[in-house]
């Protein structure tokens, strides 16, 4: 299949109500409204086209992004094509699950983590965070840089509170990742979700809700699951 018609099949799937969804929590025209489970039934055709899911990419329709994020072989991005997502990414969506996901498990997740967290634009800082968060729930501990994870565990539990927005949002998620997928860090995350507390985040006009660290944590460990690696974080 070639662009325009890949396009012309997720245009077919979007729906009114769920356009109005992504709408609602942020998402800027242009779109379709495609329910996930609907775009996954689109995989098989772009997945082994690299240049296809980078073009989906380019069109700039959340729907087309998202396939492409679903579609696109990590190991196969330069690093300067996930610069280029990110800068792209116009809302928290694309750069918080599509840009981070992808990143994670690329060749270059660690340095643009490192990179993106320190940015003063938004978009990048929640990507950031949220490719770190990501490349530790798949990379085997002894990929971990123990310290640095302790030291950017400190950095939120001293800031989050004064961060952006969505800053805030991905931090938080970023010592569950901790307390769920470091082990020799469960119980420094656990003391931190702890301290920081309550994380106050506008979702705007929906029904969204910022997950409680230390439930979040702990409801893991009760499963015994501290510590247990995903396969991939693309979803």
């Amino acid at each position: 299949m070639n662009i325009e018609e890949i396009m012309s099949k997720l245009e077919a799937l979007g729906t009114e109500q769920t356009k109005k969804t992504h709408m609602r929590h942020g998402a800027p025209e242009p779109l379709f409204g495609v329910k996930v489970g609907d775009m996954k039934k689109l995989v098989k055709y772009v997945k082994k086209d690299q240049e296809l899911a980078l073009a989906l990419y380019e069109t700039g329709n959340y729907d087309a992004m998202y396939l492409a994020g679903l579609s696109v072989s990590p190991k196969l991005m330069t690093k300067e094509q996930l610069q280029r997502w990110v800068s792209q990414a116009k809302w928290h969506a694309p750069a918080e699950y599509t840009v981070a996901s992808v990143a994670a498990e690329s060749d270059y997740a660690l340095e643009l983590a490192r990179e993106w967290i320190q940015s003063e634009v938004e978009t990048t800082a929640i990507c950031g965070w949220s490719t770190y968060a990501n490349f530790l729930s798949i990379a085997p501990d002894e990929q971990l840089d123990i310290e640095e994870i302790r030291s950017l565990l400190g950095q939120v539990e001293r800031t989050i509170h004064q961060e952006r927005n969505r800053v805030r949002y991905t931090m938080n998620g970023f010592v569950i990742s901790v307390g769920t997928y470091v082990k020799a860090l469960h119980d420094e995350a656990k003391a931190a979700a702890s301290h920081i507390g309550k994380v106050s985040v506008d979702v705007g006009d929906t029904a969204c809700k910022v997950p409680l660290a230390t439930a979040y944590i702990e409801k893991v460990e009760s499963m015994n699951r501290v510590g247990q690696k995903r396969k991939t974080c693309i979803c």
